[in-house]
């Protein structure tokens, strides 16, 4: 278990302890939260290898812990966006690495597809504020390039393809579909409105049941 350090300790070494206590917490709670939304805190304390005033310490409630690890998760997917290449990449595979980078944000976070759990707060940098204008701004190069259907409006196709990316989250969730299956899906769906060649996913979908 990791306790709490005397005055002697010297303040970079306190620091140091401290940033890992509180990585490892977040690691923890965002494992047992996606497992178990009603989670407990002395779980999640279990899990980090931390004591329960340890959690405490750096959270002082349920809330701000679950407030904090969304903060995380919505600055780890601005990082996945941000190495996708979606401004460099030629559009039809830049549309394809935001579908997957949404598929992998899901895969650490299924906190997030979770029907169940508790009301989510709303980040600083919520991604719904600034993920849509990104894929626009995407959609746009493209229908510019003539690898996308420019006759509808940019803003419109990019709500349509969050959307389905969405839906196609929520059939994961339901388990009416593998996250493989989904993904394969969204990805030839979401060619298919954007105009654009239809490319085989980096995820393959599974052969038709017999």
């Amino acid at each position: 278990m990791v306790d709490s350090h005397d005055t002697a300790t010297p303040p970079r070494r306190r620091r140091s302890d401290a940033r890992r206590s509180i990585d490892a917490i977040l690691n923890a709670a965002r494992v047992v939260l996606g497992e178990r939304p009603d989670a407990s805190m002395d779980d999640i304390a279990a899990t980090a290898g931390v004591t329960r005033q340890t959690v405490y310490a750096h959270f002082p409630s349920r809330d701000a812990l679950v407030a904090a690890l969304i903060e995380a998760a919505a600055a780890e997917y601005a990082a996945l966006l941000d190495d996708a290449g979606l401004d460099t990449a030629p559009p039809a595979d830049a549309l394809a690495r935001f579908l997957d980078a949404g598929w992998r944000f899901l895969d650490r976070y299924p906190l997030l597809l979770n029907a169940n759990a508790a009301p989510i707060p709303r980040p600083y940098n919520d991604p719904h504020d600034v993920v849509p204008p990104r894929l626009e701004r995407l959609i746009r190069r493209g229908q510019r390039a003539g690898d996308f259907d420019a006759s509808l409006p940019a803003g419109w196709l990019a709500a349509a393809v969050i959307g389905l990316q969405h839906a196609a989250a929520a059939e994961v969730s339901a388990e009416r579909l593998t996250s493989v299956r989904a993904a394969a899906l969204c990805l030839e769906s979401t060619q298919r409105l954007c105009g654009g060649e239809v490319r085989r996913s980096a995820r393959p979908a599974p052969p038709p049941a017999p």
